[in-house]
């Protein structure tokens, strides 16, 4: 028992979180209090996306056979013991981020925490909260009470979604490091929109024909086949990714009308903003 404790996402996320926050200082010595907690928290949800990954890698490929039948018992512990501590603990984390990042600017409202930060914080990152809450509201409660033991592929499925955090996290990291011109970067922003587009968006359609397939009716039926609330559910995790990608796809159609402008008129190309900047992945 005190082995599972201390495996928990309870300890392990915010332990990995405080740890990097003592050692990277150590490392990058120049880097202000907001570095080192944005790099701490993207190498945490980079870990955390891993673990979510890998886990619906296992559930999937274990389910495929009965996709509503057949069962894996991390489906329903990785989210008790590692999904809810870890949304849990993100939010505190991206407050941080928030908080630090707005100190070192000056802002003399952020002197000290305070109500006002925490207004703040929600106003400005008022998407990703509501994510990160309807996750804990909708996600658990279907995970734990409302599947009647039914479904564990579709939630290896979701546990796929993650795919795409390490390549944000990537972008943020390199950016810290000074190499937004490198190569690495460029290769690591097409990986953000493909890997976002496939794994957040484009496997929703494929969850309902697998279903579809399974009941042996067609795609465009399924909706109308499925209880409202799965509908729902499905509705709210599907819109954020959807309008968050579009933000992506806008950002790096700027980048590259920026660079191809400043080719035209023969002029040193000004540091990019990296289109992995605007994106969170939860």
């Amino acid at each position: 028992m005190m082995l599972q404790v201390l495996a928990c996402g309870v300890v392990v996320f915010p332990g990995l979180f405080f740890t990097l926050r003592k050692v990277l200082p150590s490392i990058f010595k120049q880097w202000t209090d907001a570095d080192v907690v944005l790099v701490s928290e993207r190498l945490v949800s980079s870990i955390h996306a891993v673990m979510a990954t890998t886990v619906g890698i296992i559930v999937v490929s274990s389910c495929r056979g009965n996709v509503i039948a057949d069962r894996h018992w991390l489906a329903t512990h990785f989210v008790i013991w590692y999904g809810v501590p870890y949304m849990t603990y993100d939010i505190f984390a991206m407050y941080l981020s928030h908080y630090h990042r707005f100190r070192v600017k000056g802002h003399k409202d952020y002197k000290n925490h305070s109500l006002r930060t925490v207004n703040s914080f929600v106003r400005k990152e008022f998407l990703l909260v509501l994510h990160h809450i309807a996750l804990l509201t909708i996600l658990l409660p279907v995970t734990l009470f409302f599947r009647k033991d039914q479904g564990d592929y579709f939630i290896g499925c979701l546990f796929l979604t993650e795919l795409s955090t390490p390549f944000v996290s990537l972008g943020k990291i390199l950016i810290q490091l000074g190499m937004q011109e490198c190569w690495l970067h460029k290769v690591n922003g097409g990986m953000v929109l493909l890997s976002f587009f496939i794994c957040r968006i484009a496997l929703f359609p494929y969850m309902y024909w697998m279903y579809g397939s399974h009941y042996g009716i067609p795609l465009y039926s399924v909706p109308f086949h499925m209880p409202f609330s799965a509908n729902l559910g499905n509705f709210c995790i599907l819109a954020p990714q959807v309008y968050w990608f579009v933000l992506l796809c806008r950002k790096g159609y700027r980048l590259y009308k920026r660079q191809q402008d400043a080719k035209n008129q023969i002029s040193p190309v000004s540091s990019p903003e990296p289109i992995s900047d605007i994106a969170k992945a939860d």
